[in-house]
């Protein structure tokens, strides 16, 4: 892959512009006038998962929230700021949360090594690997095991939306939202539902469900 530096990425930025326009001239000033998207993605940061590119959604059509390793701990402002935003703002409709195979922030939280302050963060996804030890523990293969704790990351953190206030709220007041679990595969780019889908707080154990007053 060629080496580009930040000029190389400032022209090409014009080029794109100017393509976005030969094609439309109100590309730009349709997309300042309003920002109406029906999905939020929480994913992983890695740079070879590109939200809007790998579901084929256009500009606008998509919010996105990225982390290391699709984490969502009811203790992240910036994350649940991003979904109150989403949810109460923007009215989205459906909340994506999209983890990938061979994600290697996963494979640090399965490894004893220090990794730095990266190990703060890293912990949420040990509580789940703890919590699944055994099943995970049972597959033949480091990758393979990996891959099965991407998927478990995945469930945790769907659940883990679905029992903030934000989202028990909008349940509450009617309004039809789904949160989704999907990974992605590298190797061929074809996204997976995990089938993990909650859209009501009837779906949450008791002990986390918020009640009206």
């Amino acid at each position: 892959m060629p080496h580009r530096t930040p000029d190389d990425l400032l022209r090409q930025n014009k080029d794109w512009a100017a393509t976005k326009l030969e094609k439309d001239l109100e590309f730009f000033t349709s997309l300042e006038k309003v920002q109406k998207p029906d999905y939020l993605w929480i994913g992983c940061s890695d740079s070879r998962v590109p939200a809007n590119e790998i579901v084929g959604l256009k500009s606008g059509e998509m919010f996105v929230h990225r982390n290391i390793a699709n984490v969502v701990p009811h203790s992240d402002l910036n994350c649940l700021s991003v979904i109150q935003f989403a949810v109460e703002v923007l009215g989205v409709s459906h909340i994506i949360v999209a983890g990938h195979y061979g994600c290697g922030d996963i494979k640090a939280a399965m490894e004893n090594t220090d990794h730095g302050e990266i190990d703060n963060w890293l912990a949420y996804i040990k509580d789940t690997y703890r919590q699944h030890y055994q099943e995970i523990s049972a597959i033949s293969g480091a990758d393979r095991q990996a891959d099965r704790l991407c998927e478990l990351n995945v469930m945790v953190q769907v659940r883990n939306v679905a029992k903030t206030s934000v989202i028990q709220n909008a349940w509450r007041r009617g309004k039809k939202l789904t949160v989704h679990g999907w990974i992605y595969r590298l190797s061929d780019g074809i996204l997976h539902d995990l089938g993990v889908d909650v859209d009501a707080t009837e779906q949450l154990h008791e002990v986390f469900r918020i009640e009206s007053d």
